[in-house]
């Protein structure tokens, strides 16, 4: 039942009370009554289908539409005779037979459809206020429109309440889903780094000292083993950016912004190296994708142009302003000034892969390379 058994008893306890209450009214004015059987008998369904929905409403697996269809049909319908069981001087001195116990199913469609729906249904019962008391020749005094403004505003409330309440319970319901999965994923991060792992960097060191075709599987598992470890360490994206609830979240997860750590951090492997803040690094979606596509060129131009073996390291730092990823290698470098001559035959990955979209996100890309020194590009977007 989760937040709603509360409210069932809430809404019990207003029928009941509301009971009492048309009971007095009932006793108080039973000389005006034409028919007194009629009230008493309406009493009686009023009475029994209080204890049925008291039973029924909160019952897990209960169809609550069909429920709330015989409350809404029994409530008017309980309305309805007071045409046929008082005078019309009962309605001048007291309310229609169900006084407010008819606000217990305006609340039940508040709950079951929304406030749309209560609210239908408290306008529902202004008209068949209004019809019963033209029907005894009465005219409409100005405690009926109060009496159904009233009961709009309750509708209304109550609607907007369970709204609220269903999407808490929801949010409080991935949260706890994360949270077993976090812990699930850390018994694994232990299983794994005890057995996986201590294979696979054994392997690496027996193949470096073997040598041979030995060297080249060492050389797989180290892969693997990097690969493996960047998967077991990354922090889960959406826990990160997952808020307590409406104007509890960071501000980067209200704007739709993705965290940039998880998406760079998946490229680590036996030769890249991943650094990264313990906590969010937030940019927009596009941001996210044009920087690691970016970070790609980079490390393409790495893979044709350096002598293999060659170590990259990643750095991702979130400065007041902006973020800054640093892309350096340990290879051969080059000359300051190929880069504009590499543009000048055509081959753009530097210029268009990686300026080309600094430069669209509103930020830049400075190289600083030289002969033997290796290359470092530092790329900058403005938050």
């Amino acid at each position: 039942m989760g937040f709603e058994a509360p409210i069932w008893r809430g809404i019990t306890v207003f029928r009941v009370a509301s009971l009492g209450y048309a009971v007095s009214h009932v006793a108080q004015y039973h000389e005006l009554l034409a028919r007194p059987w009629v009230a008493w008998s309406v009493l009686a369904a009023m009475a029994a289908w209080t204890a049925v929905a008291a039973r029924a409403y909160p019952r897990p697996g209960a169809d609550r539409r069909i429920l709330l269809a015989l409350d809404l049909t029994i409530a008017c319908g309980c309305l309805a005779a007071t045409a046929m069981a008082a005078e019309p001087g009962y309605l001048r001195m007291a309310p229609p037979l169900t006084t407010t116990w008819f606000g217990g199913a305006v609340l039940a469609a508040a709950v079951v459809k929304g406030r749309l729906w209560g609210m239908c249904a408290a306008l529902g019962h202004g008209v068949l206020d209004i019809a019963v008391r033209v029907a005894l020749g009465l005219t409409v005094s100005a405690a009926v429109p109060r009496g159904i403004v009233l009961l709009l505003l309750a509708a209304y409330a109550v609607g907007t309440v369970v709204a609220y309440a269903a999407a808490a319970e929801r949010r409080f319901a991935r949260a706890v889903e994360l949270e077993a999965r976090t812990h699930e994923r850390e018994r694994l991060a232990r299983s794994i780094h005890d057995s996986v792992l201590q294979v696979l960097a054994m392997v690496q060191r027996r193949g470096a000292d073997i040598g041979g075709e030995a060297a080249e599987l060492g050389r797989l598992a180290g892969e693997q083993e990097a690969a493996l470890r960047g998967l077991i360490g990354r922090q889960d994206q959406s826990r990160d950016l997952a808020g307590p609830g409406p104007g509890g979240g960071t501000a980067g997860s209200a704007a739709g912004a993705e965290d940039l750590r998880p998406v760079l951090g998946a490229r680590a492997g036996s030769r890249v190296t991943v650094s990264a803040p313990a906590t969010p690094v937030l940019l927009s979606a596009h941001a996210v994708r044009e920087v690691d596509a970016a970070v790609g060129a980079a490390l393409a131009n790495v893979e044709r142009h350096c002598p293999e073996g060659t170590r990259v390291w990643l750095l991702i730092e979130d400065e007041p302003g902006a973020v800054t990823v640093t892309v350096r290698d340990d290879g051969p470098g080059m000359r300051p000034d190929r880069i504009a001559e590499a543009a000048g035959q055509g081959r753009l990955g530097l210029a268009q892969s990686i300026r080309g979209r600094l430069r669209d996100l509103g930020g830049e890309a400075v190289v600083t390379t030289a002969p033997g020194e290796g290359t470092e590009i530092e790329l900058r977007v403005p938050h």
